[in-house]
């Protein structure tokens, strides 16, 4: 029979490591009941001295140097356009440190719970199993766990068909709280039995040496909490958001997270293939699941009880959003919690200095903050210069006001384009030079999903944008396979039929795949 598992008030669910049974409450709402602080559950007024006093300080040049003050707002902006990419700059020429390891054997290997939160995922779960079945582990020490919503009756189905045959277990959730993937995380986590807690999404396509080096990195660092394997995607070539979209990747995982974690400073981390130490994901609390991007949070939460982050080389391909509506709303929703992420860690400005360092103050504010302001500048800026440029000559000391911003304008784009062309070229894939020009014109795409995320945030704040998988005609293949990113059928097919190939194919080789499991894992 599949191992299934129910939550407390059945009466029959209990923790694989302390027998117990399973408590939603406490995974819907034990963080913000533990430490009010550290939830997105509570009130997010940022403390009124980060409002107040930039405010002050405007309203002093306003009236002292009335004319100045606009000039100095430009010189502010500009300062804060040159730090960010002289980051970029430094993490081109940074080359990329992995975390030491420790050599294993199978034997001296952890257990790793692998979880996986699913949410109207059926098409694509036994694409999942089948991708997850090559990971180069012991199989009796692989705990896979599939978290599931109880109101998701095909997915359930889809799952329970295949753990009658695989080394799975099925976690149901009933509702409760935020019907969010942090949530579902939890539950999860009083399941596990791993001294390692991996996490990874529906479309995922790992290394199958991921795991490994990701347990030999913590054997070799007993004060490492959680380690990142780079993202990618294996149907970059689909379009040119796609395009855009991996060298969008490629700058965040092999560039800018590197230069982060070489300077030892906490890092943003992302949704999926992050491993984290067990015994420092519940001392700062597990996910909060009032947060839609609580691995940005998780990142930083970790860095403030004293643990580290590090990378692993072995990386992840998922499945990029094809259209701009889908890539809309999933940017929509890692806006709106990377600025809910910053507003609940800047709830303390001291605490967080005192226990990140100034280090790891700049780290956040010049990743999940500059993020949203990015997002909300860009667009009127370059509106505003193309309307600036019909008042050249016709405005005095304009032209060199212009002048200004249009180097720096340039500057910008420059750093950014040698960043995400090293990145490209350390993920192993060469851009075209259409794709490295216009990704300022991608750039403008943020401008509705910032302002979407602006509207949720006041109405929506836990609102989970799904994001549709299955979709892409992009073969789904892992880091580490031989064949070239290529298009599985000819774009004259059509969609629906190349998915349906797919999706046939995919629960051939989940059914072929072989696990082992003790009979104690299925009851």
């Amino acid at each position: 029979m599949p191992s299934v598992i129910r939550p407390a008030f059945s009466g029959r669910a209990r923790s694989a490591r302390s027998g117990r049974p399973l408590d939603l409450h406490a995974a819907a709402y034990g963080l913000r009941d533990l430490n009010p602080l550290a939830s997105a559950g509570h009130a997010l007024n940022p403390p009124p001295a980060l409002v107040i006093g930039p405010l002050c300080f405007i309203l002093v040049l306003a009236v002292l140097f009335q004319g100045l003050v606009l000039i100095a707002l430009l010189w502010a902006a500009a300062l804060g356009v040159i730090m960010l990419s002289a980051l970029r700059l430094a993490a081109a020429l940074t080359p990329a440190r992995y975390a030491p390891r420790t050599r294993l054997s199978n034997h001296d290997l952890p257990v790793i719970s692998v979880i996986i939160a699913l949410y109207d995922e059926a098409e694509v779960l036994p694409g999942l199993i089948a991708a997850l079945s090559r990971l180069d582990y012991p199989r009796r020490k692989l705990d896979i766990i599939l978290a599931l919503e109880a109101h998701d009756t095909a997915t359930r189905a889809t799952a329970r068909a295949l753990a009658a045959r695989q080394a799975l277990r099925v976690v149901v959730l009933p509702p409760l709280g935020p019907m969010t993937k942090p949530r579902a995380l939890n539950m999860a986590l009083q399941a596990a039995r791993g001294e390692l807690i991996a996490v990874y999404d529906a479309e995922d396509s790992p290394h199958r040496q991921q795991l490994r080096h990701a347990a030999e990195a913590f054997a070799a660092n007993p004060g490492l909490g959680v380690v990142q394997a780079p993202l990618g995607w294996y149907n970059r070539e689909e379009n040119w958001l796609t395009a855009q979209f991996a060298l969008e990747y490629a700058t965040q995982f092999h560039a800018l997270l590197p230069l982060l974690s070489r300077l030892g400073w906490p890092l943003p981390l992302g949704g999926t293939s992050n491993v984290f130490r067990r015994s420092a994901l519940e001392q700062c609390g597990a996910w909060d699941p009032f947060n839609v991007t609580e691995d940005a949070d998780l990142g930083f939460r970790l860095g403030r009880q004293g643990w580290r982050a590090g990378l692993i080389e072995p990386g992840t391909l998922e499945e990029a959003p094809l259209t701009p509506r889908a890539w809309t709303n999933q940017r929509s929703r890692w806006l709106k919690g990377h600025f809910v992420t910053w507003l609940v860690h800047m709830r303390d400005p001291r605490g967080l200095i005192d226990s990140l360092g100034w280090g790891g103050v700049f780290s956040l504010s010049f990743t999940v903050l500059a993020n949203m302001l990015s997002a909300l500048i860009h667009a009127p800026t370059v509106l505003a210069m193309a309307l600036g440029a019909t008042l050249l000559g016709l405005v005095p000391g304009w032209v060199a006001l212009w002048t200004l911003g249009a180097l720096m304008m340039g500057f910008a784009y420059g750093a950014a384009m040698v960043c995400a062309f090293t990145g490209a070229r350390r993920a192993g894939f060469h851009p075209t030079l259409s794709s490295v020009i216009s990704m300022p014109a991608y750039w403008l795409l943020q401008a509705p999903a910032a302002l979407k995320a602006l509207r949720e945030l006041h109405r929506q704040p836990y609102l989970w944008d799904k994001t549709q998988h299955g979709v892409s005609r992009a073969r789904r293949e892992t880091p580490d396979d031989a064949a070239d990113h290529t298009l599985a059928h000819a774009r004259h097919r059509r969609p629906v039929r190349a998915r349906r190939l797919a999706q046939r194919q995919a629960l051939k080789s989940a059914q072929a795949a072989s696990y082992s499991l003790d009979s104690a894992q299925h009851r």
